[in-house]
C-alpha cells in the first residue's frame, strides 16, 4: 500500500499538477529590493542592467516604435503628462478596445524617470481595483559603457486579499518585464509574428 501512494505521489508530481508559481527568481538578471514603507505599505522594486545606452532604453519604453520590439505587438503612446501608455498583448488590437491595457503618465524627467498609473486592465483581471490604487516609477540611470540600470518601482500595495493577489502577480510579472527588456538589446526586437491575433 505505502509503494502504492508512493507511486501515485510521484506520477501526480511528474504531471506538473503542482507546478510552481512563476516567481521573480525565474529571471536570475533581476534584482528585488522591494520593501515596506513606515506606514506599513509594500513596495515592489525590482532592477535589471539592460546592455544599451539610456537614450535607447527610454525609447524602449515611451515611444509606439520601440515598446513593439520587446513589450508587445499593439501599443498606442501619448507621450505627456496625463497622456497614456496602451498596450495589448493581442496582434492587431485596436487603440480604445476595452481589454487593451492603459497606463496614465503622471510624470517624467527625459531620459530618467517615468511615473506610470494603471487605469485600465484587461477584462476579468484580478485586484484591478487594489493594482489602480498603485503607482509605478520607473527610473533609467547609466550603469557603464552602453549599460543602463533600469529600476521599477511599484508604490502603494495596502493590505487585504486583494492588494496580496496583485503583489504576488506584478512580483513575477514585473520581473518578466524587465527580463525581456534585457532580452530585446541582448538578442535583438521580438518577432509577433506567432503571437495570436
Amino acid at each position: 500500500m505505502k509503494r502504492l501512494i508512493i507511486a501515485a505521489l510521484a506520477a501526480v508530481l511528474a504531471s506538473g499538477a503542482f507546478a510552481a508559481e512563476p516567481s521573480w527568481r525565474d529571471y536570475p538578471g533581476v534584482e528585488n529590493t522591494s520593501f515596506v514603507e513606515a506606514d506599513g505599505r509594500r513596495a515592489l522594486q525590482l532592477s535589471v542592467i539592460v546592455p544599451a545606452g539610456v537614450e535607447e532604453v527610454w525609447a524602449a519604453f515611451t515611444t509606439e516604435a520601440g515598446w513593439k520590439t520587446w513589450a508587445s505587438p499593439s501599443a498606442f503612446i501619448d507621450f505627456r503628462v496625463g497622456g497614456s501608455l496602451e498596450t495589448s498583448y493581442s496582434v492587431g488590437a485596436a487603440k480604445g478596445d476595452p481589454n487593451n491595457i492603459i497606463n496614465r503618465i503622471e510624470a517624467y524627467v527625459p531620459g530618467r524617470m517615468l511615473a506610470i498609473r494603471n487605469i485600465q486592465t484587461p477584462k476579468g483581471f484580478p485586484a484591478a481595483e487594489a493594482f489602480g490604487q498603485t503607482v509605478t516609477v520607473l527610473e533609467f540611470a547609466p550603469a557603464g559603457d552602453k549599460q543602463t540600470r533600469v529600476t521599477l518601482t511599484n508604490l502603494g500595495y495596502g493590505q487585504g486579499a486583494d492588494f496580496d493577489t496583485a503583489y504576488r502577480h506584478f512580483e513575477w510579472g514585473n520581473a518578466y518585464t524587465l527580463d525581456g527588456l534585457r532580452r530585446r538589446f541582448q538578442d535583438g526586437p521580438k518577432s509577433w509574428a506567432k503571437a495570436k491575433p
